[in-house]
């Protein structure tokens, strides 16, 4: 069964109300919320049934001392449930356990008369009754819960929650008639986990929704229905079956393929169109509007129509908008190899020589043909800047790399560069990088550093790189003011070059530690050296404002504060941007549903062509491909209604330089809220493996596709 992360318990409340659909306007229905976690689920499930909401009370029964450990529950009415087991094993007395629950039953009776504030106990004899809580864990709390309501007869009891483990919901349909669980994550960590908000519920909070739900019944007000994208599919909403019947429901609501819904509908009705994945100019100027940076993701490291697409939106923002550079996710040596060549500098004499610093694996993510032809397309147009403006070296636009795993070729760069210019500096430079052993250069050669330096086998170097990147600033001024523009860029290239050996050397260190994220390492990494490449181009370029395009994957470029990665404390590129440049940036996604990838079995293994599988049901792929249309755009602002489906949790597809079909959920699956993580969404339905530059005997053995561009 497909997972599923809620927003927040009003998202969840939603869902379980289009579980519930069938007990809509029934006189006979009451909603009960366990406080306080389960009353905003509740409220929503009540609201949207347009029948009674009120609150039922269950308190833990802590072990003394260990507060935290639940020996049992007692709730609203006197039911008590105690973990026998437990008790028994820590020799817990009968006088003790009566001593927890008199004074949490006083507790309980407190909290009813705060939240109930006069209001009656309701009549629960002969009456459906839905006990909703936000989640469950062990399960003893709604146990409680459902040995104090059997006690008023009614004539059934459902129990409805967002997450719960398997074992629970099992357990619970033994003693309630219906059990309704929308998803069952495996394996099970806890109730919050199932969350991105799980801040906890206040007490006013409870009183204002119980109130709110009093005065909607008497007021007689239309009620919302559930969004339709929450709605289950129709083998999910089962006819009611006898009261004395049994029935568990674990489900985790997904569009119906049978027949289309509203989501579709809002997707057909607002979709725009695209040719060959990139928006006309009229669509894509007024999502850009003055935003001085626009971040193009991509959901594989291997596919053409990405490239292809992403390199023709650029092109236009760089002719009409001004755009005047391209920061991409590679490392920043190789891409200033090819800023160099684009800008009329440098040793390379063509685009394919420019792109041979892209050595490291995997090396077709920019040595492809795709790339090449923008690379040729970037040194034609800044050519051509070059003979119609009279300072043009000021217009042309450069090629930039925002990654850091460079760690010796950086070195490497720092003491060319230093060589050139000052001799002195760069015998400093090479006495204090000689700590990283710099004659081992390649990738290898990084991790064992990593390895040596996290294991206290060695030094980690620390002091000696920052002793050199405030050496270089030291003499900024001296050394980037000699020769004009070309000084000020070569210095900074050196700068940028000091300050990756810094990050990639802890980058490697952290490869082989617990206790810090290397994502979030990386991605502010690549964050911080984009803000410093607008810094420089506002202080180089004057009366040009700093406008740059980047490239780099939806995981790196799609908020992460709307993914799943949030609650495991990672951040990315993307989010950082948002933060930093409010409002002055439009983020941009891609996506597809099937076709042809460039990607290997492992890291390391030669580039294949492989084949991706259809993508899984309640992913957001899946929707867009039942919309029914080979390829279209949703810029969020201008399509409020898909904007508004997309905000669900789904599941969502990214291949990186890795794809493996046999694991694929675990290997390539996370939760997202697709309209928070970006401004737009391009939606390619079968895309076509990128053609590498360097095409290997088992990447010749896929099928060709009809669309590739010929080999060069």
């Amino acid at each position: 069964m497909a997972e599923r992360v809620f927003r927040d318990r009003t998202e969840a409340g939603q869902v379980l109300a289009g579980l519930l659909g069938r007990y809509r306007d029934d006189p006979d229905v009451i909603v009960l919320g366990l406080a306080r976690g389960g009353v905003p689920v509740a409220y929503e499930v009540g609201m949207a049934l347009h029948v009674p909401l009120d609150v039922f009370l269950v308190r833990k029964l802590g072990v003394p001392g260990q507060e935290e450990l639940a020996m049992g529950a007692i709730a609203s009415g006197g039911g008590v449930v105690l973990n026998e087991d437990l008790i028994r094993g820590l020799g817990i007395s009968a006088d003790v356990i009566e001593q927890v629950a008199q004074r949490e039953g006083e507790e309980l009776l407190r909290r009813e008369r705060l939240y109930r504030e006069g209001r009656p106990v309701p009549e629960l004899t002969g009456r459906t009754v839905l006990l909703v809580d936000d989640g469950l864990a062990t399960g003893a709390s709604m146990r409680a819960a459902l040995k104090a309501v059997s006690r008023s007869r009614p004539s059934r009891t459902v129990v409805a929650v967002p997450a719960a483990p398997d074992s629970a919901c099992d357990a619970l349909s033994r003693i309630a008639d219906e059990v309704v669980c929308a998803t069952t994550p495996s394996p099970f960590i806890a109730v919050g986990a199932s969350y991105w908000d799980f801040a906890q519920t206040t007490d006013d909070e409870v009183r204002n929704l119980l109130r709110e739900a009093v005065t909607a019944r008497s007021s007689d007000r239309p009620v919302p229905t559930p969004p339709p994208y929450e709605r289950p599919a129709p083998h999910a909403t089962p006819t009611p079956p006898s009261p004395s019947a049994t029935q568990t429901t674990s489900v985790t609501p997904a569009t119906p393929t049978s027949a289309p819904s509203v989501a579709h509908a809002a997707i057909r009705d607002e979709a725009m169109p695209v040719r060959n994945g990139v928006p006309s100019d009229e669509a894509l100027f007024d999502l850009v509007g003055d935003a001085h940076l626009v971040l193009i993701g991509e959901a594989s490291h291997g596919t053409h129509e990405f490239y292809s697409a992403r390199a023709q939106i650029t092109r236009r923002l760089i002719e009409e908008k001004g755009f005047g550079a391209v920061a991409v996710e590679g490392d920043w040596p190789d891409a200033y190899r090819v800023n160099r060549y684009v800008q009329g500098q440098g040793e390379a004499g063509t685009a394919e020589e420019a792109l041979r610093g892209f050595e490291r694996f995997p090396a077709w993510m920019w040595r492809n043909v795709t790339v090449l032809e923008f690379v040729d397309w970037l040194r034609e147009h800044n050519d051509r800047v070059n003979q119609d403006q009279a300072d043009g070296a000021r217009a042309r636009v450069g090629f930039y790399g925002l990654d850091l795993y460079s760690l010796y070729r950086s070195i490497d760069e720092v003491i060319g560069y230093l060589d050139r210019i000052d001799p002195d500096a760069a015998a400093r430079a090479r006495e204090r990088y000689a700590c990283l052993d710099h004659h081992n250069a390649g990738e290898g050669g990084a991790q064992a550093y990593g390895f040596r330096a996290a294991f206290g086998a060695g030094d980690s170097c620390e002091r000696e790189i920052i002793d050199e990147l405030v050496d270089l600033r030291h003499h900024a001024q001296e050394y980037a003011h000699r020769d004009g523009l070309i000084a000020e860029d070569e210095f900074f290239d050196a700068e940028q070059n000091a300050r990756t050996v810094h990050d990639a050397a802890e980058y490697y260190q952290n490869m082989f530690s617990t206790d810090a994220s290397t994502w979030n390492l990386r991605d502010r990494h690549m964050a911080d050296t984009l803000r410093s490449l607008v810094e420089h181009l506002g202080r180089t370029r004057p009366g040009r404002p700093p406008k740059v395009v980047v490239w780099a994957h939806n995981s790196h470029l799609g908020d992460a504060r709307a993914t799943e990665a949030a609650t495991n404390g990672e951040l990315n590129l993307g989010q950082l941007v948002r933060e930093w440049f409010p409002g002055d940036c439009r983020i941009i996604g891609l996506s597809t549903y099937t076709g042809t990838v460039t990607a290997a079995e492992n890291w390391g293994d030669p580039a294949e062509r492989r084949r991706i599988r259809p993508a899984l049901d309640n992913s957001v792929e899946q929707l867009l491909h039942e919309v029914g249309r080979d390829e279209f755009w949703l810029p969020f602002p201008s399509t409020p209604r898909c904007a508004e489906v997309l905000r669900a949790s789904r599941l969502q597809r990214g291949i990186g330089v890795i794809y493996r079909p046999r694991t694929e959920r675990e290997s390539h699956y996370f939760h997202a809220r697709v309209a928070d993580q970006f401004d737009a969404l391009i939606h390619i339905d079968e895309t076509h493996a990128v053609e590498p530059l360097e095409r290997s005997a088992s990447w010749e053995r896929g099928e060709v596709p009809e669309t590739y561009p010929s080999t060069v």
